[in-house]
């Protein structure tokens, strides 16, 4: 806990205004990986019981992920009040809400393509298990993020409305070179669509790309949706001879968020795996002062 509460306080005083929660796998089908056998290397993958008896209510489990969220909120929010109180600007904390080891769009049987080891209603299930212990602490936010199955991203924004909370929601993409979610293929003016219904705080594309690469999916993200922009990309590609393991510097980063920026293309900005405090602190200094995009308004007839 130590460690991961350093990290919120490096990151704060860099610059954040928003820090994530360490629950991107905080539930019990994610956890599950770690304490249950997987049925899929015993021939048992159509189990029909195995994750409502062994994974969604295992006890164990479920005690496990509960105090993992629990936890994972209040170092944030411990942070957060300290450095909001030395220096007067709010800090918030967002319940990181990641994706999950199993998939509702993808075939797992090629000779059963209808077959998927979970249902939508456990998927959901899990997510609000999550869901309820992040709201427990109060955190400021909801984050579904790092989306590449528009489906299991459905039955946690389910979950989320079905919670009756009046915490803002951002809701987050990964998408390919292509501009396609990973999984289920959804171009993002496709996904806009899926997801318009939730009226999110703001969507946005995270993860998998730099931000050279993410640039033109975001652009196509901006003109379709009609509420705030978030991006927040990798610090370039993989590099494992780069100090960070990616590609990209701060000022790197600096630059681009920048040129984002000047464009009218943001409302949030930050950074995914590879960015260091030193990044966020090159990135808030990249929009200070800036404007942020103009939120267009729905036609009426």
């Amino acid at each position: 806990p130590k460690v991961i509460g350093d990290i919120h306080k490096r990151f704060y005083e860099a610059g954040s205004d928003i820090c994530e929660t360490n629950t991107f796998s905080g539930t019990v089908l994610a956890q599950s990986e770690f304490f249950v056998e997987d049925p899929r290397k015993t021939g048992g993958t159509k189990d029909p019981e195995f994750f409502e008896k062994k994974v969604l209510n295992n006890p164990k489990l479920q005690d496990l992920v509960h105090e993992l969220n629990i936890k994972s909120v209040q170092l944030a929010k411990e942070q957060a009040d300290r450095v909001s109180q030395e220096d007067g600007r709010k800090r918030y904390v967002a319940g990181a809400i990641g994706p999950l080891t199993v998939s509702l769009t993808n075939v797992v049987d090629p000779n059963d393509t209808s077959f998927r080891p979970v249902t939508f209603d456990q998927v959901k299930q899990t997510y609000r298990h999550q869901i309820d212990a992040l709201l427990e602490e109060d955190c400021d936010i909801l984050m579904v993020e790092t989306i590449f199955d528009s489906l299991n991203a459905k039955a946690a924004l389910v979950a989320i409305k079905e919670s009756k909370t009046k915490a803002p929601v951002i809701i987050s993409a990964a998408v390919g070179r292509g501009g396609e979610t990973m999984i289920s293929a959804q171009k993002v003016e496709a996904l806009w669509n899926t997801f318009a219904h939730i009226d999110p705080l703001a969507v946005g594309l995270n993860c998998s790309l730099g931000p050279d690469l993410m640039e033109p999916f975001l652009r196509d993200l901006g003109k379709a949706a009609t509420t705030h922009i978030s991006c927040y990309p990798n610090a370039g590609l993989p590099n494992p001879l780069a100090p960070t393991g990616f590609d990209l510097e701060p000022k790197d980063m600096h630059d681009y968020i920048a040129a984002f920026a000047d464009a009218g293309l943001l409302n949030l900005a930050g950074g995914c795996c590879g960015n260091t405090p030193e990044h966020i602190a090159a990135i808030a200094k990249s929009v200070q002062g800036k404007a942020p995009r103009v939120v267009p308004s729905l036609a009426t007839a």
